[in-house]
Protein backbone atom coordinates (compact mmCIF):
# COMPACT_ATOMS: atom_id res chain seq x y z
CA UNK A 1 0.00 0.00 0.00
CA UNK A 2 1.19 3.34 -0.78
CA UNK A 3 -0.37 6.95 -0.01
CA UNK A 4 1.56 10.27 -1.87
CA UNK A 5 -0.06 13.11 -0.47
CA UNK A 6 1.24 16.42 -2.68
CA UNK A 7 -0.23 19.82 -3.28
CA UNK A 8 0.70 21.68 -0.01
CA UNK A 9 2.82 24.81 0.19
CA UNK A 10 3.04 28.28 1.74
CA UNK A 11 -0.25 30.76 1.23
CA UNK A 12 -1.77 33.79 2.45
CA UNK A 13 -4.55 33.75 5.21
CA UNK A 14 -7.58 33.63 2.93
CA UNK A 15 -6.43 31.87 0.13
CA UNK A 16 -6.90 28.19 -1.00
CA UNK A 17 -4.58 25.11 -1.66
CA UNK A 18 -5.76 21.95 -3.30
CA UNK A 19 -4.35 18.83 -2.06
CA UNK A 20 -4.01 15.68 -3.82
CA UNK A 21 -3.04 12.09 -2.50
CA UNK A 22 -2.28 9.34 -4.97
CA UNK A 23 -2.80 5.80 -4.00
CA UNK A 24 -1.56 2.55 -5.20
CA UNK A 25 -1.36 -1.13 -3.81
CA UNK A 26 -4.95 -1.57 -2.75
CA UNK A 27 -8.51 -1.46 -4.26
CA UNK A 28 -8.76 2.06 -3.94
CA UNK A 29 -12.36 2.37 -4.44
CA UNK A 30 -13.32 -0.16 -1.87
CA UNK A 31 -11.95 1.56 1.33
CA UNK A 32 -13.20 5.12 3.14
CA UNK A 33 -10.42 7.94 2.77
CA UNK A 34 -9.10 10.07 5.43
CA UNK A 35 -7.20 13.30 4.97
CA UNK A 36 -5.63 13.84 8.52
CA UNK A 37 -3.03 16.75 10.41
CA UNK A 38 -0.45 17.48 12.45
CA UNK A 39 0.37 21.00 13.31
CA UNK A 40 3.90 21.26 15.64
CA UNK A 41 4.16 20.48 19.23
CA UNK A 42 0.13 18.98 18.59
CA UNK A 43 -1.26 15.30 18.26
CA UNK A 44 -2.68 14.17 14.87
CA UNK A 45 -6.04 15.44 14.03
CA UNK A 46 -8.85 13.77 12.07
CA UNK A 47 -10.03 16.46 9.34
CA UNK A 48 -12.17 14.25 6.86
CA UNK A 49 -13.43 11.62 5.77
CA UNK A 50 -14.84 10.16 2.36
CA UNK A 51 -16.59 6.76 2.65
CA UNK A 52 -16.37 4.50 -0.18
CA UNK A 53 -20.06 5.55 -1.33
CA UNK A 54 -18.96 8.97 -0.65
CA UNK A 55 -20.29 10.15 2.10
CA UNK A 56 -18.61 12.90 3.84
CA UNK A 57 -17.56 13.84 7.56
CA UNK A 58 -15.34 17.11 8.21
CA UNK A 59 -14.11 18.01 11.54
CA UNK A 60 -15.85 20.95 13.37
CA UNK A 61 -13.11 23.27 12.85
CA UNK A 62 -12.80 22.82 8.76
CA UNK A 63 -16.71 22.77 8.08
CA UNK A 64 -17.53 24.75 5.55
CA UNK A 65 -14.17 25.78 4.24
CA UNK A 66 -12.65 22.09 3.21
CA UNK A 67 -14.11 19.71 1.02
CA UNK A 68 -12.89 15.84 0.52
CA UNK A 69 -13.71 14.52 -2.78
CA UNK A 70 -12.28 11.35 -4.64
CA UNK A 71 -11.93 9.89 -8.17
CA UNK A 72 -11.96 6.39 -8.41
CA UNK A 73 -10.41 6.42 -11.70
CA UNK A 74 -7.54 7.77 -10.74
CA UNK A 75 -6.99 5.72 -7.63
CA UNK A 76 -7.06 9.71 -6.10
CA UNK A 77 -8.34 11.49 -3.20
CA UNK A 78 -8.25 15.29 -2.93
CA UNK A 79 -8.91 18.01 0.05
CA UNK A 80 -9.86 21.30 -1.63
CA UNK A 81 -8.93 24.02 1.34
CA UNK A 82 -10.47 27.38 1.22
CA UNK A 83 -10.49 30.67 3.34
CA UNK A 84 -7.11 29.14 5.06
CA UNK A 85 -6.66 29.97 8.42
CA UNK A 86 -3.06 30.17 10.22
CA UNK A 87 -4.48 27.68 12.57
CA UNK A 88 -4.64 24.99 9.90
CA UNK A 89 -0.74 25.19 9.53
CA UNK A 90 0.33 22.07 9.04
CA UNK A 91 1.23 18.61 7.65
CA UNK A 92 -1.09 16.95 6.18
CA UNK A 93 -1.47 13.27 5.47
CA UNK A 94 -3.94 10.75 3.43
CA UNK A 95 -4.99 7.61 5.26
CA UNK A 96 -6.67 4.73 4.12
CA UNK A 97 -6.18 0.79 2.87
CA UNK A 98 -4.72 0.17 6.57
CA UNK A 99 -1.86 2.96 5.56
CA UNK A 100 -0.79 6.28 6.61
CA UNK A 101 0.95 7.75 3.19
CA UNK A 102 3.79 11.01 3.39
CA UNK A 103 2.70 14.05 4.36
CA UNK A 104 2.68 17.05 2.80
CA UNK A 105 3.13 20.64 4.26
CA UNK A 106 0.80 23.29 4.34
CA UNK A 107 1.52 26.62 6.34
CA UNK A 108 -0.93 29.76 6.22
CA UNK A 109 0.52 33.07 7.02
CA UNK A 110 -1.21 35.82 8.97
Amino acid sequence: VQLQASGGGLVQSGGSLRLSCAASGFTFRLYPMTWLRQAPGKEVEWVSTITEAGTTAYADSVKGRFTISRDNAKDTLYLQMNALKPEDTAVYYCSGGSARGQGTQVTVSS
